[in-house]
């Protein structure tokens, strides 16, 4: 697969050189980057998390090296949606030292092919690729490969011009981050231009991103996952999903939002734990789920949502973004009492309606990318910096 004439080094992929994942899988082909643990994924057959789990978000190699030129073999899996435009391939995003040294995508690959109007998906193979940086700075370096946050990637080979070795414990804290598609990524313009990626550069953390595109709902599997994966800083942005499946009524959602909060801390008892609510969506603010896609839109070539609910039925515990905010600030209020490191953040500090205005959400639902870079910084602003709750 590769015609240069290097003197290549091959490494093998491990945990050692793989950060943000909480488990590999050995396939046919080689290695797939898991965010949820075999025993988590066990627990529920749906086909969603599944896909979103699988979506290396947050996952990278990171080395230290004399290398001057890498290739790394994968094999993509590209989404294709019926009726809507095409997406773009997923991107790699190269760095050196820390800073960004270099972006590609890799070609082919398998195709799983998505009809949302009719809930099917089909699956067709496809053929590796390689992806191949060059003209790296000489001398010893960290460099660090971070995989499509939004293309299930399965990692077949490492090779460098030099040898390759672990990068040692800088002893930056790790900050566990779980949420939903807004967190995974959506449509940011690269894996380190998420917002969760952003606030961890600027924050100087390390990232491990649960966000879970339609799946965080509250889920057991997650709490103890969050309980079992050691961390320094832990936040949890809950809420737009439990919208837009119409998964829960009010009476379900305060019990359930306190068992997971009190799960979390059976691991980490006394670990920065910041609870976010859901930014600015227009659509659910006050009218209840589920989401649909909008099939007039998918007619002209468009992925846009529309909100199927009626505001009327919030009278008999249906869940808008507005009843789920109030709700968590005060449930965390009134946790705080007795936990001084639970803490709070009202997501539209991130995004609310003056930004709606100017940056609106281009389906209805997920912010772009400049909203990313936006949130990013806000989120670091508040959390990282002296009197927030991440701060040193």
């Amino acid at each position: 697969m590769h015609t240069t004439p290097h003197d290549w080094i091959s490494t093998p992929i491990t945990e050692a050189i793989l950060r943000g994942a909480l488990d590999l899988e050995r396939t046919a082909h080689g290695i797939l980057p898991h965010r949820l643990p075999a025993a988590a994924r066990a627990q529920c057959a749906d086909p969603q998390l599944a896909m979103a789990e699988a979506q290396p978000a947050g996952v990278r190699l990171a080395f230290r090296t004399r290398a001057t030129a890498v290739e790394l073999d994968t094999l993509p899996t590209k989404r294709v949606y019926s009726g809507a435009p095409p997406l773009p391939d997923g991107v790699y995003d190269l760095l050196v030292d820390g800073r960004p040294a270099g972006r590609s995508s890799v070609s082919g690959g398998n195709v799983l092919t998505i009809d949302m109007a009719a809930a099917t998906a089909e699956s067709t193979p496809g053929a590796p690729g390689t992806l191949r940086f060059s003209g790296l700075p000489e001398g010893v370096k960290d460099v660090e490969i971070w995989l499509p946050h939004n293309e299930t990637t399965e990692l077949l080979a490492l090779r460098t011009d030099a040898p390759v070795e672990p990068v040692p414990d800088r002893g930056r804290r790790v900050w566990l981050h779980h949420g939903s598609s807004i967190s995974h990524g959506s449509y940011a313009a690269s894996p380190t231009t998420t917002w969760p990626a952003l606030a961890a550069s600027l924050g100087g953390v390390e990232l491990i991103n649960l966000g879970l595109a339609g799946s965080a709902l509250l889920d057991p599997f997650t709490a103890r996952t969050l309980r079992d994966t050691p961390a320094d800083l832990i936040s949890v942005k809950i809420g737009i999903n439990l919208v837009n499946t119409d998964l829960m009524r009010l009476r379900a959602f305060g019990p359930a939002v306190h068992g997971f909060l009190d799960t979390v801390r059976e691991g980490h008892p006394t670990t920065p734990l910041l609870v976010v609510s859901p930014i600015l969506c227009p659509i659910h603010e006050d009218t209840p789920g589920p989401s649909s896609p909008d099939l007039s839109a998918l007619g002209a070539g468009r992925l846009s949502f529309r909100a199927m609910g009626d505001p009327a039925e919030r009278a008999s515990g249906k869940l808008s973004l507005g009843v789920i905010r109030d709700e968590l600030a005060r449930l965390v209020r009134e946790r705080a009492a007795e936990d001084p490191n639970l803490h709070h953040l009202d997501g539209r500090e991130l995004y609310g309606p003056a930004d709606s205005a100017e940056l609106p959400l281009p389906d209805r639902l997920h912010p772009d990318a400049a909203t990313h870079r936006l949130m990013g910084e806000r989120f670091a602003e508040r959390a990282f910096t002296a009197g927030g709750p991440f701060a040193k």
